[in-house]
């Protein structure tokens, strides 16, 4: 049995009617996923495990699956394919569980044990309240296997067996991300960084009556996976004032980006206590693999009230200047007469 190196975090997926969701994977150090919804709640620990794998090999594992709930759960478990489709409407690439390709085969490799000690493809448990189970599987590789990432997520799904009155089926899908990677062949991990970008968004918000106007930094910038292995990918946005006050890095304990091949995801931070004047230095670093890009910008920032302020002042001191003026020409007319 191969030893698992790692552990790490994958949030949690809600079904709800037929649909799945599961959020933009990142990097965390807990290692238990708890997922709510209407009444029934499940854990499961880990959430995530990365294997060193070899073709014609055969690697035992376990996950926990713990009813956190008041009643008895019935759950389902199986691995489907962890990868992402890109979206034309969106622009964007979102996560999908039926998307097969040359990096997803370990989910045909996985089996569960059942209740009568067989492997299976899929299998079912019945959890009591406040209880857990221990469920065991394993990945029996073939012969040959791809050079570079494999990967797989998973699911421990609750089934429903009443529909309530309201018609809709309410069910949760916690889910176990495999990150298996190949000690045979070579792997390369290559990175396209692009799209740097440090913009001021300005909101304006209705409250009470009282129109308020709030800006933020905001940092942006593509991840773009070209190699055949995961990486992580991380940003720094660093707001450092030149004049004036308040200043922001962001936290070292934030979540990293974990972008698989043949992907493109989009790295975001922001500062939301931005203060209404001063001039600052903006600093973007992003790094994603071996690969790291920067910008810098200078912002200079004044409030709409500041600047009206600033307009009433001037016109203030203008106007004095302009009486000032025709005063001490009425003055030396006088004497010069």
């Amino acid at each position: 049995m191969k030893k698992i190196s790692k552990v790490l975090l994958l949030g949690a997926m809600v079904a709800m009617g037929l649909g799945l969701y599961l959020p933009t994977n990142s990097y965390a150090d807990e290692t238990q996923n708890v997922t709510e919804a209407f009444g029934t709640s499940i854990s499961l620990t880990p959430v995530s495990k990365i294997l060193q794998i070899a073709s014609n090999s055969t690697y035992d594992n376990e996950f926990t699956v713990k009813n956190d709930g008041d009643s008895v759960i019935k759950i389902e478990v199986y691995a489907a394919p962890y990868s992402y489709v890109y979206s034309e409407e969106e622009n964007s690439y979102k996560l999908g569980f039926n998307n097969e390709n040359n990096y997803t085969q370990i989910s045909r490799w996985v089996t569960f044990r059942d209740s009568n000690g067989n492997y299976v493809e899929k299998t079912t448990f019945s959890i009591a309240p406040h209880d857990s189970i221990d469920i065991d599987f394993k990945i029996t590789t073939p012969n040959n296997i791809p050079n570079g990432g494999q990967y797989a997520v998973i699911f421990a799904h609750t089934l429903s067996d009443a529909i309530p009155s309201s018609g809709i089926r309410t069910e949760v899908s916690p889910g176990m991300v495999i990150y298996g990677r190949s000690t045979e062949g070579q792997s390369m991990i290559s990175a396209e960084i692009t799209n740097l970008e440090i913009k001021q968004n300005t909101l304006d918000n209705t409250s009470n009556s009282k129109e308020t106007t709030n800006s933020n930094f905001y940092a942006s910038a593509k991840i773009k996976n070209t190699g055949n292995v995961d990486f992580n990918a991380s940003g720094v946005l660093k707001v450092e004032p030149i004049i004036g006050f308040g200043s922001y890095e962001t936290p070292a304990t934030s979540g990293r980006l974990s972008v698989i091949p043949e992907v493109e995801l989009t790295l975001t931070d922001e500062w939301t206590e931005v203060p209404s004047f001063g001039l600052y230095k903006i600093t973007w670093t992003v790094t994603a693999g071996d690969t790291t890009e920067q910008i810098e910008k200078v912002v200079f920032l004044i409030s709409p009230l500041t600047i009206i302020l600033t307009i009433i002042f001037l016109t203030i001191i203008i106007v004095w200047i302009i009486i000032s003026v025709r005063r001490r020409k009425e003055r030396h007319s006088r004497l010069a007469v």
